[in-house]
């Protein structure tokens, strides 16, 4: 084209400008070009990846909660024996042993009377399995015991709790106890708040996306912390349990602030309302502004201390209350009375009708997790290797991680399998994540399995 646009003649000086144009196109404008292209889809593919990370991380960080509750963490393993810890309903470690129920040692005697003792002595109301080494064979023995029924048994990802056992915010929590035991602490504290556990987990470690260590770092680092501050804001915090990891991620905080609330927490005992929180070192009216309609107190002097109605506003409820001569406790209990508030009475210049109806939804439902309730699951108990797979069996799982060209499903073995887009609904989907979310429970069908390559595929049309 160079060639054709600028050499209109013959000779020596058309000899010149064909090796102009080749030395241009070789050295010069091929390579821009090409950088240009690569840069241009680089980017748009880095987009892509951050962009399916993100939305995973997102549903795995709002994943159900087992609430507060005395929880049996459990970190299993072989040769190295099953770390057990127990945690009170506030998180904090109580117990910790070691148990020996698998080969080589099988102590199962010894590691069921370890296990019914914690228990009963700490009153467990859940255990919480990691789902990595042993964690089915943990899970057989554990059932084996034959516990109250009321005691509810839940297989825990455990992706990423290695590298919380190593981080300086695990070493400031268990000084005295070594990795093992962090990890089993992490385990139980997912099982009773995802949210609050795994935002001390780097995003990257948690084991969800494609490509999160390929992409541009500073926007997946910038994309992944809005959607973990956007987390934490929707699902609210409760104010008298949080660690100093989560309370920084509430708008307006920060370490230096999130440090003093745990310090003033520590030294005066529990928040008994939000107005408090101006006593805190350098958190004025600003920061409070801010933080208070997303921190939560429970059992405080003020009703709406458990809500999302920020203290600017609670002047209009009690109004709201008041005019019906109630008070503010009856009138969030009484859904009756509260269809007969008139709001366009309650509107002013700076809250107006939007907001107010906000302000009835909060009331309705106060100290109420938007995440629903942890439930259990049980997979197949026939399968617990790749070798007891066969073509056409239909199994239960549960989903892991999200690609834009399939879904990744536990069944119960060592390896996920894989269902690609083409086998997860019989009706055209441009991703999976239109009918499907992480943690979500599925049947799936065994279409192929290479036990040599430890590769699963499955298919969701059965």
């Amino acid at each position: 084209m160079l060639e054709k646009k600028y050499i209109r003649s013959s000779g020596q000086e058309a000899e010149l400008l064909e090796a102009c144009c080749k030395d241009a196109w070789k050295r010069l404008i091929a390579p821009s070009i090409e950088s240009q292209i690569w840069t241009e889809y680089r980017e748009k593919a880095d987009d892509e990846a951050i962009k399916v990370f993100t939305l995973n991380l997102e549903q795995l960080l709002l994943a159900p909660p087992l609430g507060e509750k005395n929880v049996l963490g459990i970190d299993p393993g072989f040769r190295t024996g099953c770390k057990v810890v127990c945690v009170n309903r506030q998180g904090q470690l109580l117990k910790n042993e070691t148990i020996f129920p698998h080969p080589p040692q099988n102590q199962i005697q010894n590691s069921a009377f370890i296990i019914k003792q914690l228990v009963d002595q700490y009153r467990v109301n859940a255990i919480a399995i990691g789902d990595g080494t042993a964690s089915r064979e943990t899970e057989g023995f554990i059932q084996s015991l034959q516990l109250p029924s009321s005691i509810a048994i839940y297989m825990v990802n455990e992706s990423g709790a290695s590298v919380y056992s190593a981080s300086d915010i695990a070493r400031e929590e268990f000084p005295d106890y070594d990795i093992t035991v962090r990890g089993a602490v992490s385990i139980a504290r997912r099982l009773m708040d995802p949210l609050a556990e795994l935002i001390k987990i780097d995003p990257k470690s948690i084991g969800v996306g494609q490509y999160q260590h390929d992409v541009n770092q500073t926007k997946l680092r910038d994309s992944l912390d809005l959607t973990v501050a956007s987390c934490v804001n929707r699902v609210g915090i409760n104010l008298n349990t949080a660690s100093k990891p989560l309370l920084t991620y509430v708008s307006g905080l920060g370490p230096t602030i999130a440090r003093n609330i745990i310090e003033y927490r520590n030294e005066f005992g529990e928040f008994k309302e939000k107005k408090e929180l101006l006593n805190i070192p350098r958190l004025g009216e600003k920061a409070f502004e801010q933080c208070a309609g997303f921190l939560r107190i429970r059992g405080g002097k003020h009703p709406l201390d458990n809500t999302g109605v920020h203290p600017e506003a609670y002047f209009i409820v009690e109004k709201m209350a008041a005019d019906q001569n109630l008070t503010v406790e009856n009138l969030m209990k009484e859904k009756t009375l509260r269809q007969n508030i008139v709001l366009e009475k309650y509107a002013t210049e700076n809250i107006g009708i939007p907001t107010l109806k906000d302000i009835l939804a909060e009331i309705e439902k106060p100290g109420l997790d938007p995440r629903g309730e942890a439930m259990v699951f049980s997979f197949d108990p026939y399968i617990k290797e790749i070798q007891d797979l066969r073509n056409g069996m239909v199994v239960p799982g549960i989903v892991t991680n999200l690609t834009r060209f399939g879904a990744f499903v536990n069944i119960g073995v060592k390896q996920d399998g894989m269902v690609h887009i083409s086998q997860i609904s019989t009706n055209y989907i441009s991703s999976p994540s239109d009918v499907l979310a992480l943690r979500q429970e599925v049947s799936v069908k065994i279409i192929d399995v290479d036990v040599a390559r430890k590769r699963i595929n499955l298919s969701m049309i059965l």
